[in-house]
């Protein structure tokens, strides 16, 4: 997966875009939160932006090791 961020002048980070590894991009809509946290469902860790991404909520995470994930939704 690769995101696409937009710095601010004073070097505050905001993810723009979501492109997956089949090639489909996604606009992030809107942050509506961002925190440090931990992943409950993916077991990582980092700073979590809330994002709403074509009219839902994901959480996205960026990690200390420069990675990014989004939390899967559980599919039963």
């Amino acid at each position: 997966m690769k995101v696409t961020v937009e710095f601010s002048p004073e070097g505050k980070m905001s993810p723009r875009f979501i492109t997956w590894e089949d090639g489909r991009r996604f606009e992030i809509d809107r942050i509506k939160d961002c925190r440090r946290a931990a992943s409950l469902k993916a077991g990582g860790a980092g700073i979590r932006y809330t994002c709403t991404i074509c009219g839902s909520d994901h959480y996205l995470f960026y990690e200390e090791n420069y990675k990014w994930f989004v939390e899967a939704k559980n599919v039963n």
